[in-house]
């Protein structure tokens, strides 16, 4: 097995090692994974943030030493919190984008270079403002989002990478796929009482949970369907005003962030 950090703006992970098999999820720059395996010119990968496994073009794989891996994968580093960034590689005139989640350990001198391996970064521009940046800030911010299965960042995104990454940007680490969110937290009873960061889950057709969403205050929730947006959030579930008619069918509602 070998670490790596990912030094691109996302790479794509795949269920099985095809080009045409489905996107299960993707890794942000700076996000460590461990290979575990390798066929072909795949490998296959498992995030080291929430776990999940799948396979990679495995000219994607930026190996490091154990030592870089593990001070990286541990380092208090800074979450990028706005849709993107530019940085720009040494040697390179061509700026690199990188998404809202990603990850930078600032281990140069200040926090306008950062250096992966051999390869030093500059950041392109100046970083956003350091001020604390909350739930609704985030998750406005990827507002028209187009709805990409497997999706993690402002370039496509489903429902519950949504999620992840706006609770990654603050600072809580959730699971990737809403299944397992639900299992986090304590129950909120009712609709009125949802606050700011709630998360509200929602059923399938054959009684599984089949999306998730950010709850917004007053009867409001964030969530991507088709693209990130904002709809009405009652007892019944979440109402489509655009379609006139209930999306999807509310099942419960959780506290994710303790109340100060």
């Amino acid at each position: 097995m070998s670490g790596s950090i990912s030094v691109y703006s996302f790479i794509p992970v795949r269920k099985e090692p095809s080009e045409a098999s489905e996107l299960v999820t993707q890794i942000l720059f700076g996000e460590t994974f461990m290979v575990l395996d390798k066929k072909e010119k795949w490998a296959y990968i498992k995030m080291d943030f929430d776990g999940y496994e799948g396979w990679i073009d495995a000219k994607l794989v930026f190996s490091v030493g154990s030592r870089e891996y593990d001070l990286w994968k541990s380092a208090d580093a800074w979450m990028v919190p706005t849709p993107n960034i530019k940085i720009v590689k040494d040697g390179s005139t061509a700026p690199i984008t990188i998404l809202a989640g990603s990850r930078i350990v600032f281990n140069g001198h200040d926090r306008n270079n950062f250096s992966i391996g051999k390869n030093d970064y500059f950041i392109s521009g100046s970083l956003p403002s350091p001020k604390e940046v909350g739930i609704r800030e985030v998750a406005s911010a990827l507002l028209h989002t187009p709805y990409l299965w497997g999706g993690r960042s402002y370039f496509g995104i489903d429902c519950s990478g949504l999620t992840q990454i706006v609770y990654k940007i603050n600072g809580i680490s959730l699971p990737r796929d809403a299944y397992q969110q639900i299992e986090h937290g304590f129950n909120v009873n009712f609709v009125e009482e949802a606050q700011v960061g709630d998360l509200a889950f929602f059923d399938g057709e054959e009684g599984n949970i089949s999306h998730v969403g950010i709850c917004l205050g007053s009867g409001r929730i964030i969530h991507a369907h088709g693209e990130v947006r904002i709809d009405t959030l009652d007892h019944q579930g979440i109402y489509n005003h655009d379609i006139n008619k209930y999306s999807h069918k509310l099942r419960v509602i959780k506290r994710i962030i303790p109340e100060k």
